[in-house]
């Protein structure tokens, strides 16, 4: 099981582009591995930084018009937030390719367990241990880190949870059957920086190397939650 968070542009001209690096991930997964990358949709949020940046400055109606004009999600159609790679979108098209329902943090999975990871997202755990992310755990998967440095490592986001101050807030996206609300927990990734510098100084299951101009980790999605939360929790008082 691989969960995959890659930089294209940084990795270099590769034959195929993005689809001949899943063709190249899969081939050394194998027939019993599974594929998955994070196929979020942030725009589709009203209460997403990318949505708040869109309507600065526009008027209380000109705001209405704007969220008028929003397509509902779609998870078989709606592509992968460009924020989150060209290679998550090349996953989410794959042929035999499955993706979780969530209209704001959506996963996508190919593979022999593609359907185990992604069957179950509820809206109030987006980003937590019920959802594909939280199944990553589970299942024990590895993380291969495709030139993107530990700062964006969005498993951490499970130890945040585990935190005994997780406040939350309300939600808002345009989901399969329109406009949908719902509370979940208030989480950030401004802190990944120095979480993320702690966790390669100190994990044990983290193998680097170089794919094409690309620095890699492959790490273990286990270890570096459990070691993160360590470190979030003797930072407490």
């Amino acid at each position: 099981m691989l969960h995959v968070q890659a930089s294209l542009r940084t990795l270099g001209p590769v034959p195929g582009g993005a689809a001949g690096v899943v063709q190249a991930l899969r081939e050394v997964l194998g027939s019993d591995g599974t594929l998955v990358a994070y196929t979020a949709t942030p725009e589709n949020s009203a209460s997403s930084r990318l949505h708040q940046s869109a309507i600065a400055g526009l008027t209380p109606a000109e705001v209405d018009a704007y969220q008028a004009r929003m397509p509902r999600f779609d998870p078989a159609r709606t592509p992968a937030s460009p924020t989150v790679g060209a290679l998550s979108e090349a996953i989410r098209t794959c042929p035999g390719a499955l993706r979780s329902r969530h209209p704001q943090t959506s996963w996508a999975a190919v593979g022999r367990q593609a359907g185990e990871v992604t069957e179950h997202h509820p809206l109030t755990s987006h980003l937590g241990p019920e959802s594909p992310l939280g199944r990553l755990y589970d299942l024990d998967a590895r993380v291969l880190m495709l030139g993107v440095p530990m700062d964006r490592f969005t498993a951490f986001h499970l130890a945040d949870l585990r935190m005994p101050d997780v406040t939350e807030r309300e939600y808002r996206c345009v989901g399969e059957d329109g406009w949908t609300a719902f509370q979940a927990p208030d989480l950030d990734d401004v802190h990944f920086g120095p979480l993320g510098a702690e966790v390669l100084r100190t994990a044990r299951g983290i193998t680097t190397g170089r794919i094409g101009a690309a620095e890699c980790l492959l790490v273990s999605l286990r270890e570096a939650v459990d070691l993160a939360e360590d470190i979030l929790r003797r930072g407490r008082p």
